[in-house]
């Protein structure tokens, strides 16, 4: 008996000080329902948002729908006022005016909406042994050999030599053709089979079939190519020339489905790191009367350093902040150094299959909600924003207060690899930053999985942290 008593106490000592992260399934059954009616509308974002435009396109309809009116310097705003601003089409700002002064600081939540895929060069389009493809350069950090046999969807945007703007995307609407990079069969891959893994498929050899009808006419030297460009043509006025002129990329035509004989997970294209931009898109236009001043940026660019003027290692966000200040005529140093931000980005979900990867006490899992994630980088941290304990323990308490579920994870082993988020160059703003998200399987392939249970409670983690006083 006394060793029962001695045991017990133990046990209640050990449950006071210890901790683990539950399944929300056995924690809290009644959110499986719940996470599976709101990620309908996720569902939905994803099959009509697969590229950076698109998503864009997609916010600004939301945003507009909720009240938000495009940003207008000349303008006096109140508490609680609504407003948007777009960068260059491939990203986007949205706000609402909190009751505290600016200067008192903002919550700023940024998700990146760019994906990896295969964008077009410049000059495409060639024939070969009567076939016509599309030449690619792979965007972003993919494994290239999982892109072979995938049905592929062309979108994307000319710019005619005239100053039209045309909107192309083919392959996503019922009885849409589709396109795809083919593979070796195995009866004659004896040599390729000899390849490591990263060379399963070479970048040059990501070559799109488009075509292999040729146009009618013994003249012409490429009638492939030349058949595939007048259909091309037919349905968008373009002509080989305008190609110069345009982003057009491949991305995977399938739709977001339901994944699982209990439909508990998601599995689509792009949710890396599409997954955050709607719960942090939803949660912002939720919000009606915040404390401080919200601050949502969907990003561009991300996976591949975040550069150029539409991705956070720019001055776009500093501007706007700029803007804002001055609106309220405070110093907008003041405004970001008084700032908390979550760089909302996905993380590695614990796969079994791979377990040698991860390191099983600090590995994110599917079904115990967002991540939150302290540091990313490489190795010895490099390139890491690295949050501070204070900024921990106000996102903690965020979440715990408004009684979300969630887990702390990093990105794979030591010295396994690892990977960065758009959260060093918030910082480099002398802006509080920490990364919070999803835990994805299978990241950066043309099909990811999600748990929905873990989507809906980002997205109450966004919400408690944009409404957190």
């Amino acid at each position: 008996m006394a060793e029962e008593k001695e045991k017990s106490a133990g046990k209640l000592l050990e449950e006071q000080l210890g901790w683990s992260f539950p399944h929300i399934g056995k924690k809290a059954p009644e959110q499986v329902k719940e996470a599976a009616a709101f990620c309908e509308g996720y569902k939905a974002f994803l099959d009509r948002g697969k590229t950076e435009r698109e998503c864009v396109d997609l916010a600004v309809d939301m945003l507009e729908k909720a009240g938000y009116c495009p940003l207008d310097l000349s303008a006096h705003y109140e508490p609680g006022d609504k407003v948007y601003l777009v960068n260059r089409g491939k990203s986007v700002l949205a706000t609402t005016f909190g009751r505290e002064p600016l200067d008192k600081g903002v919550r700023l939540n940024g998700a990146h909406i760019d994906s990896p895929r295969l964008d077009l060069k410049p000059s495409p389009l060639y024939e070969k042994n009567e076939i016509a493809y599309f030449k690619t350069h792979y965007y972003g950090g993919i494994r290239k050999y999982q892109w072979g046999t995938v049905p592929l969807a062309i979108h994307g945007v000319a710019v005619k030599k005239d100053g039209e703007r045309v909107n192309i995307r083919i392959g996503e609407e019922p009885g849409d053709p589709v396109f795809c990079v083919t593979d070796l069969l195995p009866h004659l891959a004896a040599k390729q089979n000899e390849r490591k893994l990263g060379e399963g498929l070479k970048g040059e050899e990501l070559n799109i079939v488009i075509g292999s009808l040729p146009f009618q006419d013994e003249a012409v030297k490429e009638p492939v190519k030349l058949m595939a460009l007048k259909l091309l043509n037919e349905k968008y006025g373009i002509t080989e020339a305008d190609f110069f002129r345009a982003e057009i990329e491949m991305v995977p035509a399938q739709k977001a489905v339901d994944v699982g004989l209990d439909r508990s997970l998601i599995g689509a294209y792009g949710q890396d790191d599409r997954v955050c931009a709607y719960t942090a898109l939803m949660a912002e236009i939720e919000t009606v009367s915040p404390l401080y001043t919200t601050i949502t940026v969907l990003t561009d660019k991300e996976e591949i350093g975040s550069e150029g003027n539409t991705g956070m290692n720019s001055a776009y966000l500093r501007h706007y902040i700029e803007d804002l200040a001055e609106l309220s005529q405070v110093r907008a140093r003041q405004v970001m150094r008084n700032a908390l931000c979550l760089s909302s980005d996905v993380n590695a979900a614990y796969d079994p299959t791979f377990s040698d990867v991860f390191e099983a006490n600090n590995a994110s899992y599917i079904n115990k909600g967002c991540v939150l994630t302290k540091y990313t980088g490489a190795r010895g941290k490099s390139g890491a924003n690295d949050a501070s304990a204070e900024t921990m323990a106000q996102v903690i308490a965020a979440m715990d207060k408004e009684g979300v579920y969630w887990q702390a994870g990093e990105l794979g082993a030591v010295d396994q690899g690892g990977g960065g988020t758009i959260a060093k160059y918030v910082a480099q703003l002398d802006i509080d930053v920490v990364d919070l998200g999803v835990p994805v399987l299978s990241m950066h392939a043309p099909f990811e999985l999600v748990s929905k249970l873990d989507v809906y409670n980002t997205y109450k983690a966004f919400k408690a942290f944009l409404n957190f006083l």
